[in-house]
């Protein structure tokens, strides 16, 4: 039987390896932080009533600034998500399923996936999100 020891591990040691993250996560903020500062203190400031115009893609606004919406462009936009979601779940789902030992519990796991988007697509189906009128 082999010896199973029993390694300690010290505080010191657990925090090791997450100083180094610490550290790189504080360079980029102070990185960040020093881009935005000189570059505010380099830009020139004059304010004229057409730079604090309001405008879109440089066309003057006309009229008010509430315009109507098709919802239905979001909601398949969604679905189009939800489903490009799903596919980039099925490649890694492949590859441990085709794992030696994996195979019916990552079965399992992905018709239970599956299932729910399928409980969602006849959800969206019965309410007619999927009609284009």
């Amino acid at each position: 039987m082999p010896d199973a020891t029993v390694r300690t591990i010290s505080a010191a040691d657990y925090f090791q390896g997450y100083s180094a993250v610490g550290l790189i996560a504080v360079i980029g903020v102070l990185f960040v932080a020093v881009a935005f500062g000189s570059a505010r203190l380099m830009r020139p400031v004059v304010p004229t009533p057409e730079k604090l115009l309001t405008y879109e893609c440089g066309v003057d606004p006309v009229g008010e600034g509430w315009a109507h919406t098709q919802v239905r462009y979001y909601v398949y936009s969604f679905l189009y998500v939800i489903f490009a979601v799903d596919s980039i779940f099925l490649f890694p789902w492949a590859t441990v399923f085709a794992a030696p030992g994996f195979g019916g519990i990552t079965l399992v796991e992905m018709f239970i996936f599956l299932g729910f988007l399928a409980v969602g697509l006849l959800y969206a189906w019965k309410k007619g999100v999927l009609e284009w009128t």
